[in-house]
C-alpha cells in the first residue's frame, strides 16, 4: 500500500441500504520540526515528503533563501520529526502549534519584489497542464482526501506533490526546487487547491510567475499577486478557466 493511505472498515450508505466496506482513507501524521535543536512547530501531513516539506516551509517563512542557508538536515527513521540546522542558528519568532491546509500564517509579501518575467502562457497549455496535473493526484483518485501541486515549465511537470494541505504541497515543491537548484523564475506551479494569499506568499518566495489552479482565487489573493505581478490562472475545467491577474502572460 502507498504511504499515506490507511485502509478501514466504513459503513457506507446507499439507497437506504447499508453495508460495511473496506475503504482506503488518507493517512493524517503530525510531523515535529525542530530548528536549530529548538522545537519551532508541528505540520500535519500525510507523511510523504517530508524532507521537502519542511525545507519549503523554512523557505517559505524567509528563513531558507537559498541553499547556503541550510548547513544540514535529518529526517527521524519514523518519519515523524525533521531537524535542521540553519547559518547563524538563528531562532526566529514563530509561534503556531498545529499547521496544516487553512492554518494561519504569517501574511508576508511587502516589500517583497515584484516578479519581472517574460514568461507567457498559451490556453491550450494551461488546459494540457491541469489535465496533466489530475491525471497524476493518484492519493485523490483513491480518496478524494488530498490536494495536488506540481512544479511546471514549458516542457511539462517537473515534479508533483500531494498532501491533506494544499499549503503542504506548494511548500514540496518549495523544498524540492531548493535542495535542486531550480531556479523558478520561469516557472509554474500547478494546484488542485484554491488559491489564498498565503499560496500567493509562497509562491512569491519561489519567485514563480504563473499559478494555474483547478479551483478559485481569493479576492486578497488576486491583489496580492498585482502586488506582485504574478499571474493566477483559476478554476481551469471544462475547457474554461478565469484569470485573476496578470492576464498579459496569458495568450490566446
Amino acid at each position: 500500500m502507498r504511504k499515506g493511505l490507511k485502509e478501514l472498515k466504513i459503513l457506507q450508505i446507499e439507497k437506504n441500504c447499508s453495508s460495511v466496506i473496506s475503504d482506503y482513507v488518507i493517512d493524517e501524521i503530525h510531523v515535529d520540526l525542530f530548528l536549530n535543536d529548538t522545537p519551532f512547530t508541528t505540520i500535519a501531513c500525510t507523511g510523504n515528503h517530508v524532507k521537502d516539506m519542511a525545507l519549503g516551509f523554512l523557505r517559505s517563512q524567509g528563513i531558507l533563501r537559498e541553499l547556503r542557508d541550510l548547513l544540514r538536515y535529518d529526517v527521524s527513521l519514523d518519519g515523524k520529526g525533521v531537524h535542521v540546522v540553519t547559518e547563524g542558528k538563528m531562532i526566529p519568532d514563530f509561534h503556531e502549534s498545529i499547521l496544516s491546509s487553512g492554518a494561519k500564517e504569517r501574511i508576508q509579501g511587502e516589500g517583497e519584489r515584484r516578479i519581472e518575467s517574460p514568461v507567457t502562457i498559451s490556453v491550450k497549455y494551461v488546459l494540457k497542464l491541469m489535465k496533466d496535473l489530475l491525471g497524476q493526484s493518484s492519493l485523490h483518485t483513491a480518496t478524494h482526501g488530498t490536494h495536488c501541486s506540481a512544479l511546471a515549465d514549458r516542457s511539462g511537470i517537473i515534479t508533483a506533490r500531494e498532501d491533506i494541505g494544499r499549503h503542504n504541497t506548494i511548500d514540496m515543491l518549495g523544498g524540492y526546487a531548493l535542495l535542486e537548484k531550480i531556479d523558478c523564475s520561469d516557472k509554474m506551479i500547478l494546484t488542485t487547491g484554491r488559491v489564498s494569499s498565503e499560496i500567493v506568499n509562497k509562491v512569491w518566495k519561489l519567485g514563480a510567475p504563473v499559478i494555474i489552479s483547478h479551483s478559485a482565487a481569493t479576492s486578497r489573493a488576486i491583489n496580492l499577486a498585482k502586488d506582485a505581478r504574478i499571474t493566477i490562472v483559476g478554476y481551469v475545467r471544462n475547457a474554461k478557466m478565469k484569470v485573476y491577474s496578470g492576464e498579459e502572460r496569458v495568450t490566446l
